[in-house]
């Protein structure tokens, strides 16, 4: 028997996570979206708004990257270090991905920014594991984790002013996502994925987003097939905040979690 913590999307909210009680919990899965990013966000948004309106889009600078990568960074780092003093865990990449070496080095070098590497200091977290697209056996639990990736099936619904562009780069990203899938074949007990499968929990009906956003699925086709096909036993995933609850499809059980709400199972 071993009993596991499920957390959605911690988006740094730590004072929510402190809340938790892990007396006895042996394993911590988070479906991604780690660290806090309301500046990148607010700024996402009021661009999408810009560009309904046929504005030009507000361009980054060197402090908003500043801001905006700090916020994320900090954040990240926080949630990850209290929570590997109460169990080991375990987490994915959301669409708040955190920023790689490679990636900090190039705020520096375009931006003359120098911030710190969140993957650096992960890495000296024993307990600590972000986890790429790969299947890991968990005291015997076999647990698939899948990182955010752009559906085709998201473009399809969503209709981004660059239609093309992002559906070519969806078309590689739902290829390598089905493959990954693919290879975690029959006999999973887990799939930790950030996006819900499409159509269940998966409804946009946030006031921060543009209008014609509102009511349509964020979720992903490939992820559904999956569920579909080979039936995992629990699949924990988050991102779509207000889609938060459980669903059963066949024999498995969806739980969106949300931001920061956790549910704990003994299996």
């Amino acid at each position: 028997m071993i009993k596991l913590c499920a957390i959605g999307d911690p988006h740094g909210n730590l004072e929510k996570i402190k809340k938790i009680d892990f007396s006895g919990v042996d394993l911590i899965l988070l479906t991604g979206d780690l660290g806090k990013a309301d500046i990148a966000r607010n700024r996402f948004f009021e661009n999408k708004e810009r560009e309904s309106e046929g504005l030009e889009e507000l361009k980054e600078d060197k402090n908003f990257i500043k801001k905006s990568h700090s916020e994320i960074i900090n954040s990240t780092i926080s949630i990850l270090k209290y929570l590997s003093k109460c169990a080991p865990v375990y987490s994915i990449q959301g669409n708040v991905g955190i920023p790689g070496i490679r990636e900090v080095r190039k705020d520096f070098e375009k931006w003359g920014v120098r911030l710190k590497s969140a993957r650096s200091e992960i890495e000296k977290m024993s307990d600590v594991v972000i986890v790429k697209n790969r299947l890991r056996l968990l005291d015997n639990l076999r647990v698939g984790f899948l990182e955010y990736f752009t559906d085709t099936s998201w473009v399809r619904e969503f209709k981004p002013a660059n239609y093309r562009e992002k559906m070519k780069k969806a078309k590689k990203e739902t290829d390598k996502a089905r493959r990954v899938l693919s290879r975690f074949g029959n006999g999973l007990d887990i799939l930790v994925c950030h996006q819900p499968p499409y159509g269940i929990l998966d409804k946009v009906n946030f006031k921060g987003v543009p209008k014609n956003w509102i009511g349509k699925h964020a979720g992903s086709k490939s992820v559904l097939d999956y569920i579909n096909k080979f039936e995992p036993r629990y699949v924990f995933c988050g991102h779509i905040h207000e889609g938060e609850g459980y669903k059963k499809i066949g024999k498995t059980e969806v739980y969106n979690l949300g931001v920061t709400s956790h549910i704990m199972l003994d299996i």
